[in-house]
């Protein structure tokens, strides 16, 4: 990179932080001076400035604006990001939650006058439900992960309403990672079941586990290996003598939906990321939703609220007294993500259910086209085609120099975000990557052809090339253990 006086590439701005941009004083609104008043705060009154700068409007608005040019997005580039599927956002969804009549409403408003949401919420419960072939669902999860969590709550009431106890899960050493989290935060242990060379969770240790304390198995199918558990009737009805329920994470249900009807698989309960499979916002913090769907076994103990609706109209039951069930009780505030139902159903009720089935099927096309584009110059990890996404491990780079790390920031100096680097880890430095449905061909043969130059690169001996990216990005490779085991989380000016 040629060096500049101002430190600027071009049109890219070197941009400081906000803070070593304060011009004290400086303020883009007049406020009148604040009024008088008795102090009532004794020594807990503030002396100094509170320690945020001053700026002048047009210098906020550069600011944030230059900031959000630095941002990668969905719009702006393709996500190879696998197990995490970065899906396009129709703008029509968004269009639609932004109506006076959808986001103008308030949870507190009396039911009568918000029968229509109600309803929203009612239509977007019973399709899910549709396309699973489950018989209860519940809205309320805010994301995935707290849809496990309800999940397995759900599964400690009904062995609690046996009169047992169980305290083990059992749990793939290919899954997600927040399923053993979940499972820990509701008070289970958790016993780790091995993979096949084929990729699959090892029948024959599975059902070695399984025994009277065994409360559940957490299963993520299509796994995270991108593979279809191809055994997965014989593991639920092993789960299922055993006395255990079987937990589906359905993280990767864009892969089958419209094709697969999880409670054909013998699925006792499954969350759904409505971000991943029916294009919902995805990141950010927020906001998120992951209603999950129930067995028939599992439906009394659903969290409350739940819509019902009758002759009458659409209702909230709250209470268990008003449902004769036994709920596991509250588990968020208010009736569940409401926008993102808004976009969801948005989205089955544009694209039907052909259409479901065709995105999941493109799905699966894509990440195929790209097992089969660049297994001869990358090294697949497992045998035979994959489901919506393709996974390749390091072997190609051995005695290169080069690693996985190495590799993907390449791919940044390249204009494409990498994919996900060394997950699952029983693979040895995976490259995990999911094109989606929503991706061209066109897309995709750019990236093939950049990612077999790469690689064909780093087996010519440039690895200082490939240690030395990214070279064309505002910052360059940070020291991401240093930054993670000592961040700096609060600006000091420098000294005078």
């Amino acid at each position: 990179m040629i060096p500049t006086l101002s430190g600027n590439q071009g049109l890219q701005i070197e941009e400081p932080l906000i803070f070593e941009q304060d011009s004290p004083g400086a303020s883009g609104v007049d406020l009148p001076d604040a009024p008088a008043i008795d102090d009532r705060l004794g020594g807990l009154a503030r002396q100094g400035r509170i320690g945020l700068p001053g700026l002048a409007e047009p210098t906020v608005v550069r600011h944030y604006t230059r900031l959000s040019q630095k941002n990668v997005g969905i719009d702006s580039v393709f996500y190879p990001l696998g197990s995490c599927t970065m899906k396009h956002n129709p703008r029509l969804n968004e269009k639609l939650a932004r109506l006076p009549g959808l986001a103008d409403i308030h949870p507190f408003q009396p039911q009568g006058t918000v029968q229509g949401a109600l309803e929203l919420i009612d239509t977007c419960a019973h399709w899910l439900k549709t396309l699973t072939g489950m018989p209860a669902i519940a809205m309320s999860p805010a994301a995935g992960a707290h849809g496990e969590f309800c999940g397995l709550m759900t599964i400690r009431a009904a062995i609690g309403a046996r009169g047992e106890t169980r305290p083990r899960i059992l749990v793939p050493e290919s899954a997600h990672g927040t399923n053993p989290a979940s499972a820990a935060a509701c008070g289970f242990s958790v016993d780790p079941i091995p993979a096949t060379a084929r990729g699959r969770v090892d029948v024959a240790a599975l059902k070695a586990k399984l025994g009277p304390d065994v409360a559940a198995l957490m299963l993520t199918n299509p796994n995270t290996c991108g593979l279809f558990e191809d055994e997965i009737l014989e593991i639920a009805a092993a789960v299922h003598d055993a006395g255990g329920y079987f937990y589906c994470d359905g993280a990767n249900y864009n892969a089958i939906v419209g094709r697969v009807r999880v409670a054909d698989l013998g699925v006792d309960v499954m969350h759904i990321n409505l971000h991943k499979t029916f294009s919902t916002p995805h990141g950010g913090g927020g906001p998120g939703a992951g209603p999950t769907v129930l067995s028939q076994a599992l439906a009394p103990f659903a969290p409350l609220p739940a819509v019902v609706h009758d002759a009458q109209g659409f209702r909230l039951i709250e209470h268990a007294a008003q449902s004769g069930a036994m709920p596991v009780g509250r588990i968020k505030g208010y009736h569940g993500q409401f926008g993102v139902f808004v976009r969801a159903l948005a989205y089955m009720m544009s694209m039907g259910a052909d259409g479901l089935r065709q995105a999941s099927s493109d799905a699966v096309l894509n990440a195929n086209y790209l097992l089969a584009e660049l297994s001869s110059d990358l090294s697949a990890s497992f045998e035979g085609p994959c489901m919506h996404e393709a996974l390749f491990d390091d072997r190609f780079l051995k005695d290169s120099g080069v690693s996985t790390l190495d590799f993907a920031k390449a791919l940044i100096d390249e204009g494409f975000h990498p994919m996900t680097m060394y997950f699952p880890l029983v693979v040895h430095g995976a490259l995990l990557m999911e094109p989606t449905e929503t991706e061209s061909k066109d897309t995709l043969d750019r990236f093939i052809a950049t990612v077999r130059g790469l690689a064909r690169r780093a087996r010519d001996g440039a690895a200082e090339s490939f240690k030395a990216a990214p070279v064309l990005t505002p910052r360059r490779r940070l020291d991401e253990t240093t930054a993670a085991r000592t961040p700096v989380l609060r600006w000091k000016p420098p000294a005078a």
